[in-house]
């Protein structure tokens, strides 16, 4: 059974600056997608950063060049480098897996953390 705990979450002022660290435990099968996503109240949940196998990365427009994604394949982990926070990154940020039911299925599914809290306001 796949887990994932996320961390580093809590109050910053516009401007400053978080990391999120996700920490996945259990079988991660095949090649897979590790992402964050995040919702604010009454918004849906969007897609913020992800990264691939081959450590390719993208992310939505809103956070280019202020968050970036990496991930520490020895301890299964992965970040959200989060600087020059504002307002409007105040949300629920989720940690995000997709992999294969096993690693020789065509299916895959997906996995998500309990969320956490990130807030930006002075």
């Amino acid at each position: 059974q796949v887990q994932l705990v996320e961390a580093g979450g809590g109050l910053v002022q516009p401007g400053g600056a978080l990391r999120l660290s996700c920490v996945i435990s259990g079988p991660i099968n095949g090649d897979s997608t590790r992402a964050w996503y995040r919702q604010a109240p009454g918004r849906q949940r969007e897609r913020v950063a992800a990264i691939n196998e081959a450590g390719d990365t993208n992310y939505v427009d809103s956070v280019k060049g202020r968050f970036t994604i990496s991930r520490l394949d020895t301890r299964n982990t992965i970040y959200l480098q989060m600087n020059d926070l504002k307002p409007e990154d105040t949300a629920v940020y989720y940690c995000y897996v997709l992999h294969r039911f096993s690693p020789t299925s065509s299916t895959y599914r997906d996995e998500w953390g309990q969320g956490i809290q990130v807030t930006v306001s002075s």
